[in-house]
């Protein structure tokens, strides 16, 4: 089987700079899982890895496509495969570094994702509702998706409401089975975990430095390039929060404070939903330097035969 390193965990917990010092150990390049960074002129509010900090690692599935693109886990798995291929072909190491849990489980299970049928009338009805109004009717029928789905994120509400829709089921219950599907790779799945309070404090100050770094006028430029407000890439977190304070609607301070907020949130439901997957093998960074982190890594690694002496840098 294919060798695959998996690097990931809650958002502002410092995959970025660890998966820089793993690939240059083992010789690997990195292919991001990150749902917002592949968008180009998105690079402040995404925390997206400049040049500069690569360290002359490849990476693919960066500044990509432009933000009125739309982007969903079919179109990542097809890009992370045809990155692994050529990784390989480079003789490295494939290592897949983000923290969008779902986009990671559809390619280690390599999950076919056919088409569903079409209900036209039934999503344009859903696209008419209120966010709000949506992610409840799916806590009535399907509880554990509306908690890890957030209700600003109406097209996975939507799709959820679909399956629900065409099958009888929850569609938890069917990323359940998936769960549970043997990976065609030979695979190490590490996730970075942090105490909460700690986490929570590093996002405050992250959030902080994408203020001062110029995130509204990132937000003002994507809308001068006529990036609609209503595009997935403009809901994310970060660039919504920062529309009403363009308009006028509440201060910086104001804006700032929410992003913080739906950051928060979103890092509870990533960890919800890392703490559910298999075979993942915890990494407390709170715990262990850097050094450790690799040590720790390197091991795993080895006893899977992932890498041996030979592969190090």
């Amino acid at each position: 089987m294919e060798p695959l390193v998996i690097l990931t965990g809650p958002t502002g917990v410092g995959k970025t700079e660890l998966s820089i010092t793993l690939a240059k150990a083992i010789g690997g390049e990195i292919i991001s899982a990150d749902s917002m960074q592949v968008y180009r002129g998105m690079d402040i509010g995404t925390a997206k890895i400049l040049p500069s900090e690569m360290h002359g690692v490849p990476h693919y599935g960066i500044d990509i496509i432009d933000p009125m693109e739309s982007w969903d886990v079919v179109r990542f798995t097809e890009m992370a495969k045809e990155a692994i291929a050529k990784i390989r072909a480079n003789g490295h190491i494939p290592i897949v570094v983000g923290g969008t849990g779902f986009y990671i489980q559809a390619l280690l299970k390599d999950l076919p994702f056919d088409e569903e049928p079409e209900d036209t009338a039934f999503r344009d009805a859903c696209a008419k509702e209120d966010a709000k109004v949506l992610h409840a009717r799916l806590s009535e029928i399907d509880p554990e998706s509306a908690a890890a789905i957030p209700p600003g994120n109406k097209k996975r509400v939507i799709r959820a409401l679909e399956y629900y829709h065409f099958h009888g089921e929850p569609i938890s219950a069917l990323n359940k089975r998936q769960s549970e599907t043997a990976s065609p790779y030979n695979f190490a799945y590490f996730v970075l975990t942090m105490p909460r309070v700690a986490l929570y404090e590093r996002i405050g100050l992250r959030v902080d430095r994408m203020i001062a770094d110029g995130l509204a006028e990132e937000v003002r430029k994507l809308l001068a390039k006529g990036v609609p407000t209503e595009c997935p890439a403009m809901l994310a977190i970060g660039y919504r929060q920062m529309l009403p304070y363009l308009a006028g609607e509440c201060s910086l301070s104001e804006a700032s404070e929410q992003i913080k907020l739906e950051t928060r949130h979103f890092a509870k439901r990533q960890m919800t939903w890392f703490r559910r997957e298999r075979d993942v093998i915890p990494l407390p960074k709170d715990e262990l330097t850097e050094k450790g982190l690799l040590k720790a890594i390197l091991g795993v690694l080895r006893d899977k035969c992932i890498i041996d002496g030979s592969s190090l840098q």
